[in-house]
């Protein structure tokens, strides 16, 4: 026997753990999954829908490299990745290797620290979780395996159906057809510029409410010359004066999906390329886990973070911040945070660097106070065709930077919007003052479709309908578009007519294109993972019911097996190497046991 053999997930970490644990100990890889679902068969049967698994093409080779290990160390330590698919992960290399005393370790970032705190509590595999992995699993392989042949065939052409694919394509779809079916309508306001006062040089403007002259029914003013009129106002009277204060709070500290939408806007990377970046500097040992759902950071590290802001003399936050998670986060580890939050920059390229300081910002900015700002909201008041018409004149100014010492730009969010408002120097004044506007201008507005899904917008969207979860939205997109159903022009997702083509046959053919349906079964596996539901059943139950969609959308589109009743399917023989023997037919889907066509 010799040393302790650690194995992790990725081989971007090997060396780096490698220093930390030092000799003693072995550390190796498993590059991912070594097992999945065999490629030419479904893999997964009833009653038990145990699914069947063999080597990948890659896990065969690393499978035996870590035999050999695993011969020569004292015992084995499993440290793959902290969520689902880690667990998952461990489950299939204990098992593969036939590991006896495995020890199973989790740790949220690769420093010293953590990992001999993990070392120190090892534990068994937690198979609800692994459970949950291998429903997600099992579930997408039904919808992919058992629905796109039916699909293609009624179709014409090849389309691949997917669980959490197809309503992301459904999504793009229907945006299109929205921004399609629009119809923009022309409305009018008014707007006045009043002269300089107490040294504001630029002079400020006011906004004719325009609700008070809107009729029933009415969402927008579509009279242009009542406008003008508004427009030609020139002598007012002050009918109040409000002075406030606001509040603009720092954003939490990123997941996934937060990280994805800020570096798309502010970096403009890709959720893909956000991914992969995050994974270097996880890898590097520079930032905590970067698949997580939790907003919040741990205790230490919100401690660490207050003590590093408070020396460099920026206000903090009064109590330490936590923030509430969105309904089904899973929350197994905090949110993306530097390891240590004094480093200032880290990562190997230019990109790393661009994302860790937006990483590093966000996090400094999270403990910080508000930023406050002096509100002054002035109303103002004429006569226009015997009704009292109001305009409202509203500036702010910052009375404190708080988190904003570090400069909005710096600490995007994630839908890249701050609460800035227009620069508009209001003066102060007491009712009854009169005035005279200098000029007044006609406002001619046009209402917009909504806007088209950028990738970030998309993750957002998905996030919100519970579709997917974080390990999963840069995969689906990047499914999507490399299967040819969603496109980019400048930067916004476009769905191509076969993406319209998969939507349309799946609409109202199979529940799983359902946004609600989807977000239910998202929610059945959390159950699974945290012991609240079965998974044979969670599992059965999807497979009864696409099973009966199946037959329905058969008999629906006349593909039906004459002598039992299944779904027939079209299968193709390619021809050989001299062209010879290629033919296609339909053929029943209980074959062997039916030979119908």
């Amino acid at each position: 026997m010799c040393a302790k053999l650690l194995i992790l997930e990725s081989p971007g970490k090997v060396k780096k753990v490698q220093e930390i644990l030092g000799s003693g100990w072995k550390v190796a890889a498993s590059v991912g999954h070594v097992r999945d679902l065999p490629t030419k068969e479904m893999g997964v049967a009833a009653p038990d829908f145990k699914p069947k698994y063999v080597p990948t093409a890659r896990g065969k080779d690393v499978l035996g490299c870590l035999e050999n290990l695993v011969k020569n160390a004292e015992s084995v330590y499993l440290a793959t990745d902290p969520d689902r698919e880690g667990e998952a992960i461990a489950w299939h290399l204990q098992d593969a290797l036939k590991l006896k005393d495995a020890k199973r370790v989790t740790y949220s970032e690769i420093t010293e620290k953590a990992i001999k705190a993990a070392l120190d509590a090892p534990r068994s595999i937690d198979m609800a979780l692994v459970a949950a992995q291998e429903g997600r699993r099992v579930l997408d392989r039904f919808c992919g395996y058992m629905v796109s042949g039916p699909l293609s065939n009624v179709a014409g052409e090849k389309l691949s159906a997917g669980r959490v694919q197809s309503p992301a394509v459904r999504l793009v779809v229907e945006r299109e057809r929205e921004i399609q079916n629009f119809r923009s309508t022309t409305h009018y306001g008014a707007e006045l510029t009043f002269e300089n006062v107490d040294n504001i040089t630029d002079g400020w403007k006011a906004v004719w409410q325009v609700n008070p002259w809107l009729e029933d029914g009415q969402e927008y003013l579509l009279d242009k010359a009542l406008a003008e009129k508004a427009a030609a106002l020139r002598s007012l009277e002050v009918t109040d004066c409000k002075e406030s204060e606001s509040r603009s709070a720092p954003p939490a500290p990123f997941t996934t999906s937060s990280l994805q939408q800020a570096a798309s806007n502010s970096l403009k990377f890709t959720p893909k390329q956000t991914m992969q970046l995050a994974q270097k500097l996880y890898e590097g040992g520079h930032i905590t886990y970067m698949r997580t759902d939790s907003p919040n950071l741990s205790e230490d590290a919100v401690e660490a973070i207050r003590a590093f802001c408070e020396g460099q003399g920026w206000l903090l936050a009064e109590k330490p911040r936590s923030w509430k998670s969105k309904e089904g986060a899973q929350e197994a580890h905090e949110a993306i945070r530097p390891t240590h939050i004094e480093i200032e920059e880290a990562g190997e390229t230019a990109d790393e660097k661009a994302l860790y300081r937006l990483i590093r910002l966000r996090s400094l900015a999270c403990q910080l106070e508000d930023a406050v700002y002096a509100v002054r909201l002035l109303q103002l008041a004429a006569e226009l065709d015997g009704k009292q018409a109001v305009f409202e004149a509203k500036g702010r100014t910052l009375l404190s930077q708080g988190w904003k010492v570090l400069t909005a730009g710096d600490v995007s969010t994630e839908d890249d919007t701050d609460t800035t408002e227009p620069e508009n120097p209001v003066p102060s004044m007491k009712p009854g003052t009169r005035l005279t506007a200098l000029a007044g201008t006609v406002l001619t507005k046009k209402t917009k479709p909504a806007a088209r899904f950028t990738e970030a917008s998309l993750v957002r969207e998905l996030e919100k309908r519970g579709i997917g979860r974080p390990s999963t939205y840069a995969a689906i997109l990047d499914t999507i578009m490399s299967r040819g159903y969603v496109k980019t022009e400048k930067c916004f997702l476009v769905p191509t007519p076969v993406g319209v083509m998969v939507v349309d046959g799946l609409q109202g053919n199979f529940t799983f294109i359902e946004y609600e349906f989807t977000r239910t079964m998202e929610q059945a596996l959390d159950d699974i993972a945290a012991g609240k539901a079965d998974y044979r059943a969670v599992i059965g139950e999807a497979h009864t019911r696409l099973e009966q969609e199946l037959l329905a959308f058969a008999k629906a589109t006349g593909k039906v097996c004459p002598k039992c009743g299944k779904t027939v399917v079209r299968r193709v023989k390619k021809p050989g190497k001299d062209g010879k023997g290629g033919y296609d037919f339909w053929g029943c889907t209980g074959w062997p046991e039916c030979k119908g066509q």
